[in-house]
């Protein structure tokens, strides 16, 4: 799925989240889009991407809750832009069962302007200091 604009990732992210849709989040992101995530997991490709929201989603994230922030948007060019977002996620799950409380997580996304539209080439999602 491509965007109409860069600033429309920040609510198409935190809806596909909600939606615990690994699908709906991947395909956010470029073909050959590279991602770090908040557990520390890199996938290279939209299908490692879907495949790391997955088991995140299924696993720690399986009830967390996503509130969006603060956006910054800066134009790196014509056709890409650097997004940075933050994020506040509460209902994160310890392995051991008990709620892990919320944590600040900033979404850092590089997104290109392809022919259908934009779309994420690189990301990280990391926790705020």
């Amino acid at each position: 799925m491509s965007l109409a604009r860069p600033d429309d990732l920040p609510r198409a992210f935190a809806q596909a989240w909600g939606a615990h849709d690994a699908r709906a989040l991947a395909d956010l992101f470029a073909a050959d889009a590279d991602f770090l995530s908040l557990t520390g997991g890199l996938a290279e490709g939209r299908a490692e991407i879907a495949e790391l929201f997955a088991g995140e989603l299924a696993g720690a994230f399986a009830r967390a809750r996503l509130v969006t922030g603060k956006t910054k948007i800066r134009p790196a060019g014509s056709e890409a832009v650097v997004l940075m977002q933050r994020f506040v996620l509460s209902g994160i799950v310890n392995a051991d069962g008990t709620d892990a409380g919320r944590i600040g997580a900033i979404l850092c996304a590089t997104l290109g302007l392809a022919a259908d539209g934009w779309q994420v080439i690189a990301a990280q999602f990391v926790v705020e200091a």
